[in-house]
């Protein structure tokens, strides 16, 4: 079995993480005294982390995304953007992540006058210092931006334009969140349009939620490449009992097409996607080859890491280090950045890192 100090040191993509769901406790605490928000249930730190996740662990989506209102509330002024934006590139690169895609919805900024396209700029440049200090720590690292829209609200087509104009600056793609349910991605065609006429990315969340028809518009009709958990493809699958599999329409198509699956047990539990890691189908989808990834979805809500998130799965199905550089390099494979960049990161980075830690675990056996 793997030690958390072996994952922590294994390099790492993640690509389905959010900016408002990763703050450090301290650090809402820190920005609700300096920008005036009054609205947290508590300013003791530990009790203030206890209650995020204990309120997002509801067995229910739209319970979970509650918790969202305080971490949201504080990133209301751009100084407290650029500071959380910097702290979530340091966290990512202390835990050994080489390339990260973090999403913001930037209209959930606006409460107190900032534009999206200066949420965005904030966003970026507090990665672009977080890079900076991680890197003189030691631990470089490659942070990109998803720019999202909110999939009950009706500004998805602003968004997506604010997404165009900076993706020369980071910027990597689009993607809609928030409630499934009732709140099909079809609602949002226009903005999935503009987003495809310029050749740019899209990741949708999708079977998380809500079934597989959630999924079928998100690949058929909006033109995702990547699926926003798609945990309920699992729905598409049938085990039979002599544990042969047979996969239904839309679950051999997204095999085939290789549609990367962005997959976040912890979370998943924590919303009622999932019953617990042992029974995730993560483990079924992975031995089926599907283009799984592993990622955290919300840190601070799901008290998680990507390395806590390998670990996990490490104890239920003994995945080891092969299988941690397959997922990894199956996410490389699945990000948004240039060919060019990520051939880099797999060849230089992900590749070399895997190889050392397997030869290192090779000389300390008696």
């Amino acid at each position: 079995m793997l030690t958390l100090d072996t994952i922590r040191q294994a390099p790492k993509a993640l690509l389905h993480d959010h900016l408002d769901g990763g703050l450090r406790p301290a650090t809402v605490v820190d920005l609700a005294r300096e920008f005036g928000y009054r609205g947290l249930p508590t300013t003791d730190v530990d009790d203030l982390a206890t209650w995020f996740r204990r309120g997002a662990d509801r067995k229910s989506l739209e319970l979970y995304l509650e918790t969202f209102a305080h971490t949201v509330g504080v990133l209301q002024d751009r100084d407290a953007i650029i500071r959380v934006a910097a702290e979530c590139a340091e966290d990512l690169a202390a835990d050994g992540v080489a390339y990260a895609e973090v999403r913001y919805a930037p209209e959930l900024s606006t409460e107190k006058g900032m534009t999206l396209d200066e949420v965005v700029e904030a966003n970026l440049e507090g990665f672009r210092i977080g890079s900076v200090k991680a890197a003189e720590a030691g631990h470089p690292i490659v942070m990109k931006v998803l720019v999202t829209a909110m999939r009950q609200a009706a500004r998805s087509v602003e968004v997506a334009e604010c997404a165009i104009r900076w993706r020369d600056a980071g910027v990597v793609g689009f993607d809609i969140a928030g409630p499934e349910a009732g709140y099909r991605p079809t609602r949002h065609l226009e903005a999935f349009d503009r987003i495809r006429h310029e050749n740019f990315h899209i990741t949708i969340h999708a079977g998380e939620g809500f079934g597989l028809p959630s999924i079928w518009e998100a690949l058929q009709f909006c033109g995702a490449e990547r699926l926003g958990h798609g945990v309920r493809i699992v729905d598409d699958i049938k085990v039979l009992d002599d544990g042969s599999v047979e996969l239904g329409r839309l679950a051999a198509f997204v095999r085939d097409r290789r549609v990367p699956l962005e997959m976040c047990p912890t979370s998943n539990i924590h919303s009622g996607a999932a019953t617990s890691v042992e029974e995730h189908p993560i483990d079924l989808l992975r031995r089926l080859r599907f283009r799984v990834t592993v990622n955290t979805d919300n840190r601070l809500m799901s008290n998680v890491s990507v390395s806590s998130e390998f670990k996990a799965l490490d104890e239920a199905f003994g995945i080891g280090l092969g299988e941690m550089e397959w997922l990894t390099i199956n996410a490389m494979k699945s990000a948004f950045a240039p060919f060019d960049e990520r051939l880099r990161i797999i060849n230089e980075v992900v590749k070399p890192g895997y190889a050392h830690l397997r030869q290192a675990a090779v000389t300390v056996r008696p």
